[in-house]
């Protein structure tokens, strides 16, 4: 069986417990050999910019998803009863705690994985900030990487130009309203 079939599940975790369950879990695949059914263990974490008491800015690494933990497994019953059974962890979200796998769209919104996607914006075009720290900031694109999928944003930020590299899925290009529709 491959990894293909693996799916994303979510876990409850008690609070501040995260990485502790992430490292429990880790030793529990190495001393099961459970690298075939349990592919990737991830804490979702965002940068955000966070004012200090002196009015100077921060940024921040702060989890997205506080006493949760993501799983890309393949399930079965001895996988979940391992997994519910791991110290911290309160069990699996689903209905009934039985697991729900993530969908793709949750997956990819959630930055569990990265596909390569085509943008539909270039060199000069102006852009939109949709997620993180700069969330609602617009720019204008000065350079592409494609290899890294990120961009390079000219953006307006405390009364200056200030470049900032974004992934592209957290950009999105300004379109003009045409003529025919105002």
């Amino acid at each position: 069986m491959a990894e293909e079939q693996a799916r994303w599940y979510v876990i409850h975790t008690y609070s501040g417990y995260e990485s502790m369950v992430k490292d429990s879990l880790e030793k529990l695949i190495e001393n099961n050999n459970l690298q075939e059914n349990i592919f990737e263990i991830q804490i979702p974490t965002e940068e955000t910019l966070e004012e200090k008491a002196n009015g100077k800015k921060k940024l921040v690494t702060r989890k997205k998803f506080p006493c949760y933990v993501f799983l890309k497994m393949k399930y079965s019953n001895e996988i979940w009863y391992m997994v519910t059974n791991t110290r911290g962890v309160t069990g699996f979200v689903g209905p009934q705690g039985r697991p729900l796998p993530l969908t793709e769209e949750e997956v990819l919104r959630n930055g569990l994985e990265s596909v390569a996607i085509n943008v539909d914006f270039e060199l000069g075009d102006d852009v939109q900030i949709m997620a993180g720290p700069l969330e609602g900031f617009s720019g204008k694109i000065i350079s592409l990487n494609p290899t890294a999928q990120k961009a390079m944003v000219k953006v307006e930020m405390f009364g200056r130009a200030t470049e900032v590299e974004v992934e592209f899925v957290k950009v999105k290009k300004i379109t003009v309203a045409s003529e025919e529709n105002a």
